[in-house]
C-alpha cells in the first residue's frame, strides 16, 4: 500500500489498537496529556471465539489513511492492545538461599532470568507479553513492593507470566505490514483494565501509562543487543 504524504519531522501521537473478537478500536492519544486526537470503534459479528483478521484488515484500510491525513504524519507503529482467550497465564516462583547480602539489580537479574528460563521451557509457540512479580518473599516475610537495600539470608520471588501464540502475533504483524505498520507493544486487555479500573484512570491512558513504566512491579524486556543493559531493564528507577 503506498502512501503519499508530507511527514513531519516529530511525532507528539502514539496509537492504540483494541482487539478483540467483536470489536475493534482505533484510538489515537498525545503523548503529552493522552487526550484523544482520533478514535474510531468497530463492533461485528463473529460466530467463532478466535480473533478475526479478515475484519482487522478491513478496518485498517477504512481508517489508516483517514488518520496519516488528520495527523500530517505516517502511523509508523501501534501499541496492541488485544482481549483473547489464547492468553497464557504462568506463575513461577524462584529462590536464593544463603544470600547474605543486599538486595541489588544483579541478584533480581539472577532470579528473573532462572524463572524465564523455567517458563521458556514450560511453553511452546509462545510469546512472552508481560513480566509481572506479584510478591517478594524475604526471610519468611511477605512483601508487594521490593524493600530496596535490605540485607537478606534468603530471597525468593512469585512471578507471573504472560503469554500469548506467537502465532497469532505473527498474523497481526502480517496485516499492519500492509500498511507499513510495525507493532511497538502488545498489551493483555485483562491486565490493563484491572489496573485501570484500581486507579480510575481511562483504559486507553492506563495502557500508556504501563508501557512507560506505571507497574513498578512489572519487568520490562529490552533487547539483548543494548550495550551495558543486562537482559532485564531494572523496574523503571527503583534504584536511582
Amino acid at each position: 500500500m503506498a502512501r503519499l504524504l508530507h511527514m513531519k519531522n516529530k511525532t507528539n501521537f502514539e496509537v492504540f489498537i483494541i482487539f478483540s473478537i467483536k470489536k475493534i478500536t482505533l484510538s489515537v492519544n498525545r503523548k503529552t496529556d493522552s487526550d484523544v486526537i482520533f478514535q474510531k470503534e468497530t463492533f461485528f459479528e463473529n460466530s467463532s471465539m478466535d480473533l478475526n483478521f479478515e475484519k482487522l484488515d478491513f478496518f485498517l484500510s477504512e481508517n489508516i489513511l483517514k488518520v496519516e491525513k488528520i495527523l500530517g504524519n505516517f502511523i509508523e507503529s501501534v501499541n496492541m492492545i488485544i482481549n483473547s482467550r489464547d492468553f497464557l497465564n504462568l506463575q513461577i516462583s524462584v529462590k536464593k538461599d544463603d544470600y547474605n547480602e543486599k538486595i541489588n539489580t544483579d541478584i533480581l537479574n539472577y532470579l528473573i532470568n532462572d524463572a524465564k528460563y523455567q517458563c521458556d521451557k514450560s511453553i511452546k509457540n509462545k510469546k512472552i507479553i508481560h513480566i509481572l512479580i506479584d510478591k517478594y518473599l524475604i526471610d519468611n516475610n511477605h512483601f508487594l513492593d521490593l524493600p530496596i537495600n535490605q540485607k537478606c539470608k534468603n530471597f525468593s520471588l512469585d512471578i507471573s507470566f504472560i503469554c500469548f501464540p506467537e502465532e497469532i502475533v505473527k498474523e497481526i504483524e502480517k496485516n499492519l505490514k500492509r500498511y507499513h505498520i510495525s507493532i511497538n507493544k502488545i498489551l493483555n486487555a485483562d491486565y490493563v483494565y484491572k489496573l485501570s479500573n484500581s486507579a480510575n484512570i481511562p483504559f486507553v491512558e492506563m495502557a500508556s501509562k504501563i508501557i512507560n513504566g506505571y507497574n513498578k512491579n512489572e519487568v520490562k524486556i529490552v533487547s539483548k543487543t543494548l550495550k551495558n543493559k543486562g537482559f532485564f531493564e531494572k523496574f523503571f528507577d527503583l534504584f536511582n
